[in-house]
């Protein structure tokens, strides 16, 4: 059986989600235990925003289920139809790695302008992607 390269770029965004999960356990049990906060105090997502300091990563892991989404289900429907091509490697790979700058100015510094900059060229990337997808759809590619 043979692996499509494709499958490279959606373990590394995989792995992008699971160390943004450990960030946010980090970060969240690390102020819980600091400011003596009951788990109870921060049952609901508006009790976690109101009690706690610090939320960037626990805001951006949220975000991973959003437009990656569209990067996951594009990667496995290529590998489903047996698509190959360079355009949709780089395309794959320079989704992840806008991805994994903002999650670095997300759980980090956090300046919006520079996370905003890195969502739009995810967005650029997975729309590039998504582009060649239905050109090969279409016949054209």
């Amino acid at each position: 059986m043979t692996i499509s390269p494709l499958v490279w770029p959606m373990l590394a965004m995989v792995a992008l989600v699971f160390a943004v999960a450990g960030r946010m356990f980090a970060t969240r049990v690390g102020e819980m235990t600091r400011r003596r906060i009951h788990p109870q105090a921060v049952a609901s997502a508006k009790q976690m925003a109101e009690t706690l300091e610090d939320t960037r990563a626990a805001d951006h892991f949220r975000n991973l289920f959003e437009t990656p989404v569209l990067f996951f289900v594009g990667v496995l429907a290529v590998m489903q139809a047996g698509i190959e091509g360079v355009g949709l490697l780089l395309a794959a790979w320079a989704f992840v790695g806008a991805r994994v700058l903002m999650a670095i100015e997300a759980c980090g510094r956090n300046k919006v302008m520079r996370r905003f900059q890195c969502f739009l060229a995810a967005c650029a990337a997975l729309l590039a992607f998504w582009l060649q997808l239905a050109l090969h759809w279409a016949g054209v590619l």
